[in-house]
Formats: C-alpha cells, sequence, structure tokens
C-alpha cells in the first residue's frame, strides 16, 4: 500500500510540474521565430544594403571646410562657455565706499566685468538691479587662481580691501575703501 501510495503522489508531482512549464523560454527552444523575429533570406539583406548604400550617395556633403579650420566646437570649449555665462558672486562683509556718498551695504553680489573704451569695471548686482559700476584695473596676473572664472575680496591694509576679478576676457583688481 505504501508503494502504490508513494507511486501515486510521484505521478501527481511529475503532472503538476509538466502544466506549470507551459508557455516558459523552453518552448520556443530551438524555433527560428524566437520573440517575434522572423528570418531574412540572404536576397533581403543584400537588398537592404543596397538601399542604405544609395542612401548615402544621394546625400548632400557638408560645405568644404578649409583645412585647418574647424566648424564645431570641442567638448572643452563647450565647458568653458558654460562656466563663463554663470556670473561669480562676492560676498562683501563690510560696506564698501564706490564713491563720496554712497556705500555698497554687507550682502552678496553677483559680479561682471566690463572692459569698455572709458576704462576697465566690475559691475556689482544684486537680482537685476545694478548696485555699483567700480572701476577697475586689468592686469595678466591670475591671481593664483585654478579656474578661469573667479571674483574674491582681500584685505589691502586697515582700511581697504581689494577686489580681485578673473573671466574669459580679462582679469582686473580694484582697491576700495572700507567704511
Amino acid at each position: 500500500m505504501r508503494k502504490i501510495l508513494t507511486c501515486l503522489i510521484s505521478l501527481f508531482i511529475i503532472a503538476s510540474t509538466s502544466v506549470m512549464a507551459d508557455d516558459g523560454l523552453w518552448d520556443n527552444f530551438g524555433d527560428s521565430n524566437v520573440y517575434g523575429q522572423k528570418p531574412v533570406s540572404q536576397k533581403d539583406f543584400e537588398k537592404a544594403l543596397e538601399s542604405k548604400k544609395k542612401k548615402t550617395k544621394n546625400k548632400k556633403k557638408d560645405k568644404e571646410v578649409p583645412k585647418g579650420e574647424s566648424f564645431s566646437q570641442s567638448n572643452e570649449t563647450d565647458a568653458i562657455k558654460d562656466v563663463t555665462s554663470e556670473l561669480p558672486i562676492l560676498l562683501v562683509p563690510v560696506g564698501l565706499k564706490v564713491k563720496e556718498g554712497y556705500i555698497v551695504p554687507i550682502g552678496h553680489y553677483l559680479v561682471e566685468g566690463e572692459k569698455t573704451d572709458d576704462g576697465v569695471y566690475l559691475k556689482l548686482y544684486q537680482a537685476h538691479d545694478l548696485i555699483a559700476k567700480i572701476p577697475a584695473q586689468e592686469t595678466d596676473d591670475d591671481f593664483g587662481e585654478q579656474t578661469i572664472s573667479f571674483v574674491k575680496l582681500r584685505p589691502h591694509g586697515d582700511y581697504h580691501v581689494e577686489i580681485i576679478y578673473g573671466g574669459i576676457d580679462f582679469n582686473a583688481f580694484a582697491i576700495i575703501d572700507t567704511e
């Protein structure tokens, strides 16, 4: 009786596993149409290659570029453009006497360097408002900075500070009295 019961349970387990295996990956084993792929004949393959070759021959060529000149920017120049499009921020911890009767208050300012026929200026902005236009001296010194675009405030004696500025076009500095 025990042997019969063991055989029946074994048959039941084998029958149930075959039902659970339906629609599995092994059902398509050896079938050329696995996952919706259809076989391509050699003739169809060569026709596709010919049409692709015809399309590339019919394409208009780009304008001739003279030797030595490039027509697109490299990744490095794109990165430089992105860096210089953002204005550096300057923290002013003391009031700055920009001109007689006008003091730039303590705060954070976006700094933009401007080079005109009159000279070099550092413009301090808060939001879109121009707070001050400070005359500066252009220099070739990069002040030991590691980046292209920078602005910093450094002490310069007891009653003065120095704003150093670096941009893609020029570097400059301005010495300003404090209040």
